[in-house]
């Protein structure tokens, strides 16, 4: 969480709509929202922008202050690291029951903090409904807003109030410090370093959670033996040798008929989403398991998206016997299953005790400089120069985008390369040129001779 900016915390008790008012003010379907309780688990983190005031904003899981058990203890655990570093509170109720004993405890917690809290009532959705507010000042917090969080009614009313003393960041006076900022940066030829975005996809309880924790070093996602614990998608900014990472923990991907409640349809299709979006994916697989089928299917979620991807396999620290020719057998099981994954390196490693972690960093580095990387035309004549094809003559390729690296190849005639062809130009590009770690794509295109 960044300090960069003022933190606001949303709290209150399952199902009270904490999703959906996130949801509004970030003006994005960040987290997941359903009819059932307890969705959020962990706490999700966007930036908001006010009448000219930006500030972050974290969701949080359902809060029961004295439930014992794992889950809702885990919950107020992840809420208590948000509210430690809040600046303002929104304590959110819903206005159409009456006061629990839950959002009783809860405000005497919150009251507890000494931090600025304001209860904003949900549900209002109509002047009728506004009478339900008042029973709500029982709670003993003075500052109490009616709001809608589904049709977006007095949320502005009430940020008005919780922004009031952040600073502003349209005046004229910062305007002219961002520029004066950047102009700076230019002078010196310091180009802005864009963030690594890495989503970590696997099946439910491969070790995920688990991985992120230790990349952060921090308890940032519940970890249990439950699997299906992470439902939304839990993302933390790490800096690491001078560089940004943008580290995604995903949701458990099943199999489509095992996928039976909505949270987790849901969770699947934001796991994907996330899929698209990353710029390095790391697949996780369970060590004590072996390879299955559907860890197949789930790598080619992000081979499809044209991902840069590292192989993890978790829980090493757990296979018995020798380790050197349990890792040979292991990786040629990888390579025997996935087949269309030759470029993606392999890293065993064990998530909670940290060992092999640490080399994660420069890894990701590497496979997004490679999917990033662009090479001339002119070194691809040359490299095209000492190629032979008996089938056609290749006159020049020219590479026209990347992430992946993509590649037009002009030939004397149509169609497509053949497979093998093929396989042998992208091997032959990755011996020349690097590309490790990413997906190589090749468009064939015949170019009519004169006549």
């Amino acid at each position: 969480m960044s300090k960069a900016l003022p933190t606001v915390v949303i709290v209150g008790r399952p199902n009270v709509g904490k999703s959906t008012l996130f949801n509004r003010i970030t003006r994005q379907r960040r987290a997941i929202v359903g009819d059932e309780p307890g969705i959020t688990r962990d706490r999700i983190i966007g930036t908001a922008e006010h009448d000219g005031r930006k500030f972050e904003l974290i969701d949080t899981g359902g809060i029961v202050v004295h439930d014992q058990e794992y889950i809702p203890a885990q919950i107020l655990r992840q809420a208590e690291v948000a509210l430690e570093c809040a600046d303002h509170i929104i304590f959110l109720v819903d206005g159409r029951s009456e006061i629990t004993g839950s959002d009783r405890d809860l405000a005497q917690m919150l009251k507890r903090l000494g931090k600025p809290v304001t209860v904003a009532v949900n549900k209002i959705d109509t002047h009728a409904k506004e009478s339900l507010t008042h029973e709500f000042f029982e709670l003993g917090i003075a500052n109490i807003f009616s709001v809608s969080a589904e049709h977006g009614i007095g949320v502005d009313a009430m940020l008005d109030h919780v922004t009031a003393a952040f600073e502003r960041c349209d005046t004229p006076e910062k305007q002219a410090e961002e520029a004066a900022q950047q102009a700076a940066q230019e002078a010196s030829g310091e180009a802005k370093v864009q963030g690594i975005k890495v989503a970590i996809i696997g099946r439910p309880n491969v070790g995920k959670s688990t991985l992120l924790n230790a990349l952060t070093g921090q308890e940032r996602a519940i970890v249990s033996p439950i699997a299906g614990t992470t439902r939304d998608a839990v993302d933390e900014t790490v800096m690491h040798d001078g560089r940004e990472f943008i580290l995604v923990d995903t949701a458990g991907i099943r199999r489509k008929g095992k996928t039976h409640d909505m949270a987790e349809k849901l969770s699947v299709v934001m796991a994907r989403r996330h899929i698209r979006m990353a710029h390095v994916v790391l697949l996780m697989l369970d060590a004590t398991e072996g390879v299955v089928a559907l860890d197949a299917t789930i790598a080619g979620y992000a081979h499809e998206g044209g991902r840069a991807l590292i192989i993890c396999v978790n829980k090493w620290d757990e296979v018995k016997g020798q380790a050197g020719e349990k890792k040979n057998a292991f990786e040629e099981q990888i390579r025997d299953t996935f087949k269309f994954l030759d470029y993606a390196p392999i890293v065993f490693l064990s998530a909670k005790s940290g060992a092999g972690v640490g080399r994660l960093f420069k890894l990701i580095e590497k496979c997004y400089d490679s999917a990033s990387r662009r090479v001339t035309t002119g070194e691809l004549n040359r490299f095209v120069a000492n190629l032979h094809f008996e089938e056609r003559k290749i006159y020049y390729i020219t590479q026209h985008s990347i992430r992946p690296p993509a590649f037009a190849v002009f030939t004397d005639k149509g169609p497509a390369l053949h497979f093998s062809h093929e396989r042998y130009l992208v091997n032959q590009m990755r011996k020349q040129f690097g590309f490790e770690g990413t997906p190589i794509l090749l468009q064939t295109k015949a170019k009519a001779r004169k006549k």
